[in-house]
């Protein structure tokens, strides 16, 4: 391929060596001289010496040096340039130079057939590096690597010569001939690089072995990424889906994820749903120019509302909720009343019954023991069993409950979250404060700690659990798939279901789900109810045309 890095033969970094070829031709004899001339072919450790300065080198953070010199210095001649990334330009252009520009194409034109003309033309197509620059310090922000192969011998220079770029935030590789061995090199040096560094774009690179899921292994910190135009089919779905969340995993550092333009269908995107039941931290997902169909969009639009848990997910819950009590009782002070109501809820677990009026009980004593208020302990212990008599669902300052069932309580789904959300902020009012301050030290704690999902809020219908679904997911895109009216209303379920949540929680700053769906450009009629329905639901949730009408408000009222 002519755009190739191109290493030149073995012998030609060899070839000016004048102190062999001053000791051989030292030799008179014809014949000892070829002797001599021999051991020179057979000097590949002498003659290497050189692709092994790489080590010696130290990088200075300013690209266009380091990687220039490292790739003399592996026996490159001829290698990509580091230039700055083009802004495009303006679409008019003032009138003088307009006038000139006319006469300038004539002689480009009336030159055309010669060689340099035809270079200065193409130029756009050379192998570079193109970068990104910060505008104060000139640090390399961006990377930006199209239509050359990128063999592994770059990928070694580009892991000396990258960590030492300490702004470097993002890395876009564009049809670079990637293949599934240098895919696994380029995520090797992806921690050597800063920890700036959060966007990856692998477009236009299909793989066989379609292992882009390495991309999030658990240890990943990539927060965006993009693998359109990759040919991935669903078993590339199925590996991504299981990336995102299993049972036992979960991804909590991608943040959005871009799948258009790729053979995904029905099969691909029950994997990538599969994925979204326990996942909480994808913001933006992308499935634009797929092949999905009504019986994929069906699966994804049953995890963003509640949906029932497997009997392994439920199995899971229960284990989760022992070990996690198990480690708040080894936190709080040893009672005998406190052991007794352990072993009690332990029971009452393992036999699927709610543990909301025995967490409770807990609570009143790890109220009462550490703060050792003296006077002011009888008055918190009525605070208590006040709320113990009005049902868990009323007690906002409650640590535990929130991730407990509620089975016997509906209010109690709708109640905890915002208590969650409001605890972080520490705005709590009434004749509760005084646990608020009891409970603070142990909010700051898991603040900083992700909730397993399994320990979210639950409600219980005719013996099954239900989840409330994904509420985290803010943007979803099905531009251009297969979709036909029967997706359609799968998904205006959940645009109601959703904006009616959010009324529900109007006081607090939850997730409140979608925020943004397109479902342009599929099997449907744009006239279609429940087409225009979903865009008449979406319209006030869109943060942009929020933002729009805010800004329109001033303007007629100052008219």
């Amino acid at each position: 391929m002519s755009g190739e890095a191109s290493a030149p033969p073995a012998t030609s970094p060899r070839a000016p060596r004048p102190g062999i070829q001053k000791s051989s031709g030292a030799v008179t004899k014809k014949g000892d001289r070829g002797a001599k001339e021999k051991p020179a072919t057979v000097l590949p450790p002498v003659g290497e010496e050189e692709p092994k300065n790489p080590e010696e080198y130290q990088c200075t953070g300013i690209l266009e040096v380091d990687f220039a010199e490292l790739c003399t210095r592996w026996g490159y001649t001829d290698f990509p340039k580091v230039v700055t990334r083009p802004r495009p330009q303006p679409t008019f252009a003032p009138s003088a130079s307009t006038s000139e520009k006319p006469t300038v194409d004539d002689q480009r034109l009336s030159g055309s057939c010669s060689l340099n003309s035809l270079e200065s033309k193409y130029v756009f197509f050379r192998p570079t590096i193109q970068v990104e620059l910060e505008p104060e310090d000139k640090s390399v922000k961006e990377i930006y690597i199209r239509g050359w192969k990128v063999e592994e011998r770059i990928l070694g220079i580009f892991s000396k010569c990258l960590p030492s770029l300490s702004q470097l935030q993002a890395i876009n590789l564009w049809k670079v001939g990637l293949t599934d061995k240098t895919l696994t090199t380029f995520i090797a040096l992806l921690p050597l690089c800063s920890s700036t560094l959060r966007k990856v774009s692998l477009e236009g690179n299909p793989l066989p072995e379609q292992s882009y899921h390495k991309l999030m292994a658990a240890d990943s910190t990539i927060a965006h990424l993009s693998l359109r135009n990759n040919n991935i089919d669903d078993h590339g779905a199925q590996l991504l889906g299981q990336a995102l969340s299993t049972l036992h995993s979960c991804n909590r550092t991608l943040v959005s994820l871009n799948l258009g333009f790729n053979h995904i269908g029905d099969e691909g995107a029950g994997y990538i749903a599969d994925g979204l039941r326990l996942n909480r931290s994808l913001l933006w997902l992308s499935l634009a120019h797929n092949r999905i169909q009504d019986k994929g969009a069906l699966k994804l639009a049953e995890v963003l509302r509640p949906f029932e848990l497997t009997h392994i997910e439920v199995v899971e819950r229960r284990r989760l909720l022992l070990e996690k009590g198990s480690q708040e009782r080894s936190r709080s002070p040893s009672t005998s009343r406190h052991g007794d109501s352990k072993t009690e809820r332990d029971k009452n677990q393992l036999m699927g019954v709610s543990s909301f009026a025995l967490v409770e009980k807990d609570k009143t004593q790890t109220v009462k023991t550490p703060k050792g208020l003296g006077k002011k302990k009888e008055k918190s212990g009525e605070v208590v069993k006040k709320e113990e008599k009005s049902g868990p669902g009323q007690s906002p300052t409650q640590g535990t409950p929130r991730k407990e069932d509620s089975a016997k309580a509906g209010k109690g789904k709708v109640t905890i979250p915002e208590q969650k959300l409001s605890k972080g902020k520490g705005a709590k009012t009434g004749s509760k404060e005084k646990r608020s301050i009891l409970m603070e030290s142990e909010l700051v704690g898991e603040a900083t700690e992700m909730v397993n999902p399994l320990l979210e809020p639950v409600e219980h219908r005719d013996g099954k659990v239900f989840m409330p679904g994904n509420k985290v997911l803010l943007h979803l895109n099905l531009l251009r798939n297969r979709i036909t009216e029967v997706g359609l209303e799968a998904f205006l379920t959940v645009v109601q279901y959703q904006a009616q949540f959010a009324k529900s929680k109007s006081a607090s700053k939850g997730p409140v789900g979608l925020l943004w769906l397109s479902l342009a450009k599929n099997c449907f009629s744009p006239q279609c109810p429940a087409y225009a329905m979903i865009q008449e639901l979406m319209l006030p949730r869109d943060p942009i045309s929020k933002c729009r009408h805010k800004e329109e408000e001033p303007v007629a009222s100052s008219t």
